[in-house]
């Protein structure tokens, strides 16, 4: 086999493998999705002659409950927004000031458009406080403590009701106890998470309400969790093309087609 010959051949091998090392480097680069936390169950199904998994993920339940309005509002009102929640009481004077004063600046950025990286139009977002102490937080102390701290009424509530079913949710439906590190009261749930929910009212995160880095982080989920349809779609495309299997698949045909040429032409030419 002559230079040229040698040199095509090294080159139809290396354009493949040089593809494939960029496009794991990008892939290695891409945004990471926030996790999903909750599983109901996981179903077993044959297709093709191959066992498929399929993990159903727990979605938070609907609940109703009064606003600082005096509104009867749901959790389902909201259809295709993304929800953080947390738990307060209006007298607390340990963590639920601060939790209430960086979900303010949380939803103010929002509002600002925030980082131009992670600009989020405010309509997108529901925030929610439950109280934990309902029988002093009537509405009317939710709207002086919400207006206290300057929330906007339209994207914020601040629900009050029953303070079993307010418990019940939060440990049956978003598992507060499970994440929160230290122990939580099953009779009073004072803890420091802010709770993320996606578009299907499925739990994607849990962060420390009183860390600032841990805010922030919330706030760049949000970001990304607006876009999670569209970036499924990408990459499952992304992950087909990059393929290993595929890669070598036409590696070997352009190797193979390759020389079948050159053994042709060295024929013609003896």
């Amino acid at each position: 086999m002559n230079k040229k010959a040698l040199l095509a051949l090294c080159i139809a091998v290396l354009i493949p493998a040089f593809c494939y090392l960029w496009l794991k480097q990008a892939s290695d680069k891409a945004v990471i999705m926030p996790r999903h936390f909750l599983m109901d169950t996981v179903i077993e199904s044959i297709k093709d002659g191959k066992q498929i998994s399929d993990t159903i993920w727990h979605k938070t339940a609907n609940i109703t409950l009064a606003n600082q309005l005096g509104d009867t509002v749901s959790l389902y009102d909201k259809p295709g927004k993304i929800i953080v929640i947390d738990y307060i009481f209006t007298h607390c004077r340990s963590i639920c000031p601060i939790l209430t004063r960086n979900m303010a600046k949380l939803q103010h950025s929002f509002i600002l458009g925030g980082d131009t990286r992670n600009k989020v139009d405010t309509t997108v977002v529901q925030f929610v406080s439950f109280t934990i102490d309902a029988k002093r937080d009537t509405v009317k102390a939710l709207k002086d403590y919400a207006d206290r701290f300057g929330v906007n009424h339209d994207n914020w509530w601040m629900l009050t009701g029953d303070d079993k079913k307010i418990a019940k949710f939060a440990f049956e439906e978003l598992k507060v106890d499970k994440f929160n590190e230290t122990p939580v009261d099953s009779d009073f749930v004072h803890t420091n998470l802010f709770v993320l929910l996606d578009k299907d009212y499925i739990v994607r995160g849990y962060y420390n309400g009183l860390d600032t880095l841990e805010v922030s982080k919330l706030a760049r989920d949000i970001g990304i969790l607006m876009l999670e349809k569209d970036k499924k779609k990408k990459s499952e495309l992304f992950l087909e093309i990059i393929n290993l299997k595929w890669l070598w698949l036409i590696i070997v045909l352009l190797v193979t087609f390759f020389v079948i040429y050159m053994t042709k032409r060295q024929k013609l030419n003896g």
